[in-house]
């Protein structure tokens, strides 16, 4: 390849990462729109049986996949309770009493718990001394961010939000874990769409034994628009855009979005929403995202990078 091919190959690769980074950012806007209207809970049913319907479709008749076996289906059906049901669906729900920067900061440490599972639950005690800064570090910057909100300004919401979108957080982590433990033998995004459906007539059975739905026929045109814009921007043109920025550029740079996406979404939440944005804020991100950093390259695993963030 040429160095003229070379130039415009990494071109395209950072115009990736930045799509990527901008993209699943705004998407926690997004559900910050759409939670004002709908449950959480609907807003995440209804997001992923149309992402996953798509999915499904596309690998079934374009590229003409068979349906998943037995053993990956059990997989499967276990990833779709934990990364879809657990964790997107109670972050969802979450936002509704939560500032969307609060949110998807808490959303950025899931590397910190990925260390604790595989410490208390696994009995890994190869940690260094520099991923317990890293893990100090994160959770210092989040209280540093929040602690009026946390000290000051405690009420049920706040707890609720918080309680939400930890055990969210937890439980992508540790879908985490599980699948650096079990390999699934689909292509990853097809496999992706079955968990999305699943997770769907879950969250569908869950929502109407537990809550009050808004019914289709009344949800508003501004909530529809964050839906579909969680569908096409978040669910399907980010992921086309990482698959590429991971083609084109090397781990360690392609990787770099989920420390962005964060700020992305304070930023786009205090222009959108009006959400407070201080000096104060920033600096607690920017301290907490080094800790996410330096935990997430001081572990190493089979040489596979820990998942850094979970997309809302």
């Amino acid at each position: 390849m040429s160095d003229n091919s070379k130039n415009k190959s990494s071109a395209g690769g950072y115009f990736a990462l930045a799509t990527t980074s901008i993209l699943w950012g705004t998407t926690w806007v997004a559900s910050k729109v759409a939670v004002e209207q709908l449950p959480g809970l609907q807003v995440a049913y209804i997001r992923q049986f149309i992402a996953g319907g798509i999915f499904i479709c596309f690998f079934s008749f374009v590229k003409k996949m068979p349906l998943p076996n037995w053993k990956d289906f059990k997989i499967i059906f276990l990833m779709s309770m934990l990364m879809f049901v657990v964790a997107n669906g109670l972050s969802s729900w979450g936002l509704k009493y939560l500032p969307t920067g609060l949110a998807s900061l808490i959303g950025a440490l899931s590397p910190l718990s990925v260390v604790v599972i595989e410490w208390v639950f696994f009995k890994k005690r190869n940690v260094s001394a520099l991923t317990f800064i890293g893990l100090i570090l994160g959770i210092a910057g989040v209280g540093f961010v929040f602690y009026k909100n946390m000290f000051s300004k405690i009420d049920g919401d706040l707890i609720l939000g918080l309680s939400l979108s930890i055990v969210a957080m937890f439980s992508w982590s540790l879908c985490t874990v599980f699948l650096s433990r079990n390999k699934i033998g689909l292509n990853p995004y097809y496999s992706l769409g079955w968990q999305m459906i699943l997770g769907s007539f879950m969250l569908f059975a869950i929502v109407h034994l537990t809550q009050q739905p808004i019914p289709i026929v009344e949800i508003s045109a501004k909530s529809w628009l964050a839906i579909f814009y969680l569908i096409g921007a978040g669910s399907l043109l980010s992921f086309i855009a990482f698959i590429y920025s991971l083609k084109k550029l090397p781990p360690a740079i392609s990787s770099l979005y989920a420390y962005i996406n964060p700020i992305v979404a304070m930023i786009s939440a205090s222009i959108l929403l009006q959400e407070k944005l201080t000096l104060t804020i920033l600096m607690g991100t920017i301290v907490t995202l080094i800790g996410v950093y330096i935990v997430n390259h001081s572990i190493k695993r089979d040489q596979e990078k820990i998942i850094v963030e979970p997309e809302i």
